[in-house]
């Protein structure tokens, strides 16, 4: 969503369809955990630091804990780059959850692993900046 929202006010899409705003949630659109690509990186960086060590081998879920809905990010989106993000509704996609929000605890407890980047708003600028530099290349 993320991506297609940056596309959007970047003029690469002419518009974000979001799937379904019906859903039992706040504002009625699904709610994810984003990560930061940095965060994502350094959790598998320590996963790995431990499998090199001699640890077992485990799956971790990555995230911050928490979600933010369709329109969040899309107003966040909006927000951070003084551009509106056209939008579609349309109907929900089969399997979609309401919300899938990801439970780090292992993962903090036993790597020592911690965000640096949970704000959704340093999300949307870090990655609207990447983007903006790819069109440039």
């Amino acid at each position: 969503m993320l991506k297609a929202c940056i596309e959007t006010v970047l003029g690469v899409r002419d518009r974000v369809e979001i799937f379904g705003d019906d859903y039992d949630t706040p504002d009625g659109t699904g709610v994810r955990d984003y990560i930061h690509v940095s965060d994502l990186i350094a959790a598998h960086l320590a996963a790995l630091d431990r499998q090199r060590a001699g640890g077992r081998r485990l799956i971790y879920n990555c995230g911050y804990g928490r979600g933010y809905s369709v329109r969040e990010v899309v107003a966040a989106v909006e927000h951070i780059a003084g551009s509106r993000v056209r939008l579609a509704i349309a109907p929900r996609r089969v399997g979609d959850a309401a919300q899938v929000v990801a439970d780090a605890s292992a993962l903090r407890a036993e790597l020592g692993w911690a965000p640096r980047y949970d704000d959704l708003r340093t999300i949307v600028k870090h990655a609207l900046a990447w983007e903006r530099s790819r069109l440039k290349a």
